[in-house]
């Protein structure tokens, strides 16, 4: 026989609320609707409410308690905190009458409406998709610590637009049938901006010269249009980069970003930067060697080397001659070759010798060309402009070529191209 269930109203429900109690007699499973190949217990309404997914999270805490079971403080305090852990309920109680285990609970409230005053940085839609990922929706359950996460994720956002006076309020209403409604009325307030950037440490450049290579600076003539006067952590982690490849393209190989420092002043409407460098000294090129499988001669890809002894060090150079030794692989039909350049400094007399490593990998050749995203004309009007062919090695100067041929015919806005190896494969794209 199936276990006995039966679901009653609480003789003193809760003012606020409907207060459901579950009494049980018997074996409870995890899931009210299969009982060991039993048919499916209906759930009945209790209070207007339908509670398919509270029962259901009732009959899996208290599954522990079995027919004959002897109920300790212990397992009725374990049961109670898994019932509130579930997140549908503000107030849990059991309980025994004789033989059988009640177990009263009461739901939390689940959200009716979400409104938002006051937002014109982000749009409504943006951050309805951020908060529901923090668990504010409509529809859903509400939890009081959920949405202090959402103020204090709303904030976040709005800090990363510069806006450190942001402030958010949040109102929950209580409505009928144990609903409520949330109102968030937000003040951006003025973006804050940069009073001044200083950079420390620089010897070999003025600071003015560097600054002049960042896109963050102070108010300006166009800061109004461009935002470039608004901190921003993405524009500065970019300015970094900018710093790096400036000193690296002009002899200083072990440039270093030390640390930097951001203040805002307690208005919250002056931002300070402050950048610590560390220069390092100035390289210039010694010995540069090619070593490694040499599919093609020696000779042949030493001429692609863009960096010769008694250089100043460049590390955009060095990029280039990598992947111009790494190109002249692929017009061989090697589509997955690695170059690395090994550096081996000598402080001494700030010399850089370079060895590029080549590893052709396996000859590989294109199985299938497919044409994605084409809605103005034929494939085949596509297909006529291609120099490299199916079922022919790779070769990557063709396809660069197609792909200038592809994009003349004035039909795209956009043409990319997309070489991913055939799974399984070791030399097919």
């Amino acid at each position: 026989e199936p276990p006995t269930l039966e679901l009653v109203d609480d003789p003193a429900p809760a003012p606020d609320g409907v207060v459901v109690a579950v009494r049980a007699s018997g074996v409870c499973r995890s899931d009210w609707h299969g009982w060991m190949g039993h048919d499916p217990v209906e759930l009945p309404h209790v209070g207007g409410h339908e509670l398919a997914g509270e029962v259901v999270a009732v009959g899996r805490e208290v599954s522990a308690f079995a027919e004959g079971d002897r109920v300790t403080d212990e397992r009725i305090a374990d049961a109670v905190k898994a019932l509130y852990a579930t997140g549908f309920f503000r107030d849990v109680r059991l309980e025994a009458q004789g033989d059988v285990l009640i177990v009263s609970v009461q739901e939390r409230p689940t959200i009716s409406s979400i409104t938002y005053v006051g937002n014109k940085e982000f749009d409504t839609d943006t951050i309805k998709k951020a908060l529901k990922d923090i668990g504010i929706a409509e529809a859903r359950i509400f939890d009081r610590s959920a949405l202090e996460r959402a103020e204090q994720e709303l904030k976040r956002q709005y800090i990363t637009r510069g806006k450190y006076a942001a402030n958010v309020q949040t109102t929950v209403t209580p409505q009928e049938r144990n609903r409520v409604a949330i109102n968030f009325t937000i003040d951006e307030g003025d973006s804050a901006k940069i009073a001044r950037i200083n950079i420390v440490g620089a010897k070999a450049f003025t600071e003015k010269q560097l600054l002049s290579e960042m896109t963050l600076t102070t108010p300006g003539w166009l800061t109004w249009y461009t935002k470039n006067d608004q901190y921003s952590k993405q524009k500065l982690s970019a300015d970094l980069e900018t710093l790096r490849s400036y000193y690296q393209n002009r002899g200083y190989l072990e440039f270093n970003v030390d640390s930097t420092q951001v203040s805002i002043t307690p208005d919250k409407e002056d931002i300070y930067i402050t950048l610590n460098i560390t220069e390092g000294p100035k390289f210039t090129i010694g010995d540069v060697r090619i070593a490694g499988d040499l599919v093609v001669p020696a000779e042949e890809l030493e001429r692609l080397i863009r960096i010769k002894p008694g250089d100043v060090y460049s590390r955009e150079k060095l990029q280039a001659s990598a992947k111009d030794v790494s190109d002249r692989l692929g017009a061989d039909g090697y589509a997955f070759a690695n170059v690395n350049a090994v550096p081996e400094l000598n402080r001494d007399t700030q010399t850089a010798s370079f060895t590029f490593y080549v590893d052709p990998g396996r000859r590989a050749y294109v199985r299938k060309i497919n044409i994605n995203g084409n809605t103005k004309t034929r494939d085949e009007v596509v297909r006529r402009e291609f120099r490299q062919l199916e079922d022919a090695w790779y070769d990557g100067p063709r396809i660069d070529r197609s792909k200038i041929r592809v994009k003349r015919l004035g039909y795209f806005d956009d043409v990319n191209v997309e070489t991913p190896p055939v799974p399984g494969t070791p030399d097919q794209v």
